[in-house]
């Protein structure tokens, strides 16, 4: 983890993801896949994999190329959000 990177260098948005990702590892003993990742915030894949690229643009986390489930933080967990619960408007039958 890079000590250099705080809590101010991510929005409220890429907190939540990132506190996802975290919570995901620690629970299943693995990285979640993009899929995993979409079907909690009920998002679109593409949205999932833009908002995977800017965190490691920005360095949040990183990733081995042509490796699944390969995410990687590189935050301090101490200074993630608290991961909140998605409020969907979408009724599932």
């Amino acid at each position: 983890m890079d000590a250099a990177i705080r809590k101010s260098a991510f929005s409220d948005k890429q907190g939540q993801y990132l506190a996802f990702i975290h919570a995901y590892t620690l629970v299943i003993g693995r990285p979640p896949a993009e899929a995993d990742i979409q079907r909690f915030f009920a998002v679109t894949p593409p949205s999932v994999h833009q908002m995977v690229l800017t965190l490691e643009r920005l360095g949040l986390i990183s990733r081995k190329a042509g490796i699944a489930r390969s995410i990687q933080l590189r935050v301090d967990p101490d200074t993630l959000p608290k991961l909140q619960p998605v409020i969907s408007s979408v009724q599932r039958y």
